[in-house]
Formats: structure tokens, C-alpha cells, sequence
């Protein structure tokens, strides 16, 4: 009963890395957050192609190999694989993080939140998928899910357009999948843009009581800071309060 409870108290945050698309900043700064937001002790974890630049004090493993040879288009999928069984040495809940994201509050809580796994509620889709950019599992649990992907990948690919609508369909299937409450996770598009106007500049801001600002799609908090929103239609200030956070 108390090495149960022991690994029951372990956490670990967790990034991937993959190619060129991101810098080892990227990680050094996900890191210095997450520091900087989490009270309790902690490892953090990146599994990455490239450990080179990564900061000291960040643990680092090979994305571990799948039985299935995924590049290009299809290496999103890599993500899967933290559901590997077992993790290399890890035990505990796992808290798994995009690199796009900043962190503007406390993160204990997503660690106190009840649930197996836990998952951003999509801002768009009505049918339950979650958007993995901000989940939790517990370490070694949900292999199965992993284990259905790699023997059935051309069937899965051809019914889900990417990692997570399967990883939510699959969760679903098994009754283990709840939400964050929506207030912790937010898009910076969809929360932190005020209101529409083709004429003019808009302002942005933090959402009240945002843990987490996920900037999926485009724009990367570095543009988003200079005002490149990446659309002409969604025209913004530079947002230089993500600087506050980002660092």
C-alpha cells in the first residue's frame, strides 16, 4: 500500500519534440514555466529526435519506436506513444503539454482534478473530442489505446483525421474520459482576441482565471507577440503581455 501511494504522489510533466518546427527554446521556456507555476516537486520529461540545447535540469528519452513507420503528414501521431507500457522509469500522473502554449497561472490543480484522463473539451467539435494539447493519464495506464493504433493504423487514419480524435473516440469507448473545466484551458483565437473588426486593430487579454493559453494552428506565441496573427481576417495588436509569461 505505500509504494502505491508513493507512486500515486509522483508527477511528471511531459513534452515531445520532434524535427525542426520548434526550437530547443521552445522547451527551455515550457520548462522555466512550469517551474515557475508548480508548487509541488516534479520531473519534467521531453521525449525528443534532438536533446541538443535542451536545458540541464529537463530529462530526456528517444520518442519511443511505435511498430509502424509514421513521417511526414503522419508524425503527429508520435504523440500516441506516450502510452507506451511502461514509460521508461516513469510512475505517476503524467501531464502531457504541447510546446505552443503558454502558461499564465497555477498548474496544481490539473494535477488535484479528478478523472482518469483528462483533456481540453474541444472549443469547436459537439461530439466529445478533447484537444491534447493539455492532458493527464496516470503512467502505464491505457496501453490498450496504443496497442489498437499500431494493429489497425490504416483503418484508424482512414475514420480519424489526426491523434487526438482517435485518442478521445478511444477514451470515450472505455468511459475514462472527462474535461477540464473550461475556464483553465483556453485558445488564444478564440478567448484572447477581443471582438471582431475588419477595420481596426484588436486588443487581446488574458482570460479570467486561464491556467493555460494554447495557440493551436497559427498563430506561435513568438508571432503572436510581434501581432502576426498568420490570417488576414484576424488582425491584432502585438500582444506583448505574453512576454509576462513566456520566458
Amino acid at each position: 500500500m505505500q509504494s502505491e501511494e508513493m507512486s500515486n504522489n509522483k508527477i511528471n510533466v511531459l513534452c515531445m519534440k520532434w524535427g525542426t518546427k520548434y526550437s530547443p527554446e521552445y522547451v527551455n521556456t515550457l520548462y522555466s514555466m512550469v517551474n515557475r507555476n508548480l508548487l509541488r516537486s516534479f520531473r519534467f520529461i521531453c521525449l525528443t529526435d534532438d536533446p541538443n540545447g535542451l536545458d540541464e535540469k529537463i530529462e530526456t528519452f528517444p520518442i519511443p519506436e511505435l511498430s509502424i513507420n509514421l513521417s511526414g503528414p503522419e508524425r503527429g501521431w508520435n504523440k500516441l506513444s506516450v502510452f507506451t507500457k511502461p514509460l521508461y522509469d516513469i510512475e505517476g500522473k503524467v501531464l502531457c503539454l504541447d510546446l505552443d502554449l503558454i502558461i499564465t497561472g497555477s498548474l496544481d490543480e490539473l494535477f488535484d482534478q479528478p478523472g482518469d484522463v483528462l483533456i481540453i473539451k474541444d472549443w469547436i467539435k459537439k461530439d466529445g473530442t478533447g484537444n491534447s494539447s493539455v492532458y493527464r493519464f496516470e503512467a502505464g495506464s491505457h496501453a490498450d489505446v496504443l496497442d489498437r493504433f499500431q494493429n489497425s493504423f490504416d483503418t484508424i487514419k482512414r475514420m480519424y483525421r489526426n491523434e487526438q480524435e482517435y485518442l478521445s473516440s478511444a477514451l470515450l469507448d472505455k468511459k475514462v474520459l472527462s474535461y477540464w473545466p473550461d475556464r483553465w484551458c483556453r485558445s488564444f483565437k478564440r478567448h484572447c482576441v477581443k471582438s471582431f473588426s475588419f477595420l481596426m486593430a484588436r486588443e487581446t487579454e488574458v482570460p479570467n482565471d486561464a491556467r493555460i493559453i494554447v495557440f493551436h494552428g497559427k498563430p506561435d506565441p513568438h508571432e503572436a507577440m510581434a501581432g502576426e496573427s498568420g490570417k488576414w481576417y484576424r488582425y491584432f495588436k502585438p500582444a506583448s503581455w505574453i512576454g509576462d509569461y513566456w520566458h
